[in-house]
């Protein structure tokens, strides 16, 4: 797909930083793992991506405003756009080793994302998309939703919380109600690619509460321009805000989400 100039701009940004994170990640993969040590280098791998993106992003769009996971909030000469960034949506698997994690950048324009990218540097698979114009993988491959339509045929992704997060009740409530009805269910460690995956047909459908608008600001454009549903959980949210989600493609969405909007 011929992309805009900040689509362009978002492209080189995420490869960029992805560059650097799959050397450090490199050199993550051999450290010994302890309370201290492997976390304070992933801490400081995030930080440099997350540098590297703002460098780049602000150069080319000094007017923007900017939010990133890092803390790095800037306040834009044109309060009409901003950039929404995660340097490193996977940080555990990170982490651990583990080679699914993702960058994620979003264009936001008057309070609507427009643009999104959410790269895959492990596998080198970029997904990328802009309002009206689609969701893509890498140089040419169009992506749509799956077209599944029977509930036991699909799989599903969402993430649980760790640590006895707040949203464990009711994620098991979730698991419990879902799972007799479907094929399976996915815990991978990174929303970002949750939804990337929604949106090039590998899931069925997706999940979550509790996260962050630099979690999922890119991957709503991604489901929607691939022909997906996204809604909040609960009527009345604005999910960038509020962090609950729950997406899918059409023919089961409405199905999915009684099942996870169920209080019973």
């Amino acid at each position: 797909m011929q992309g805009s100039a900040n689509l362009n701009i978002m492209l080189k940004a995420a490869r960029k930083a992805g560059r650097s994170l799959v050397k450090d990640f490199r050199e993550v993969e051999n450290l010994q793992v302890s309370a201290k040590g492997p976390g304070d280098f992933v801490s400081r791998a995030d930080r440099a991506a997350e540098e590297i993106l703002k460098t780049e992003l602000m150069t080319a769009r000094p007017n923007y405003g900017f939010l990133g996971e890092e803390g790095t909030r800037i306040e834009g000469i044109d309060p009409t756009r901003r950039w929404i960034v995660d340097p490193l949506d996977g940080t555990t698997n990170f982490l651990h080793g583990m080679p699914h994690w993702a960058v994620s950048i979003a264009l936001e324009h008057k309070g609507e994302i427009v643009a999104g990218v959410v790269y895959d540097p492990a596998k080198d698979e970029m997904f990328y998309a802009e309002k009206g114009a689609g969701c893509w993988l890498n140089d040419s491959q169009r992506l749509r939703v799956s077209g599944r339509n029977k509930m036991i045929e699909c799989v599903f992704a969402t993430g649980i919380p760790f640590g006895g997060g707040k949203y464990l009740p009711a994620t098991l409530q979730d698991l419990a109600r879902l799972m007799p009805a479907c094929a399976g269910v996915r815990r991978w460690g990174s929303a970002a690619l949750d939804l990337a995956y929604v949106a090039a047909g590998r899931y069925d459908g997706y999940w979550e509460r509790g996260l962050n608008a630099w979690d999922i600001a890119a991957g709503l454009l991604l489901v929607r321009e691939a022909g997906g549903l996204v809604q909040p959980i609960r009527e009345g949210q604005d999910m960038l805000t509020d962090g609950q989600l729950v997406a899918a493609s059409e023919p089961i969405f409405d199905n999915f989400a009684a099942i996870i909007r169920d209080r019973g």
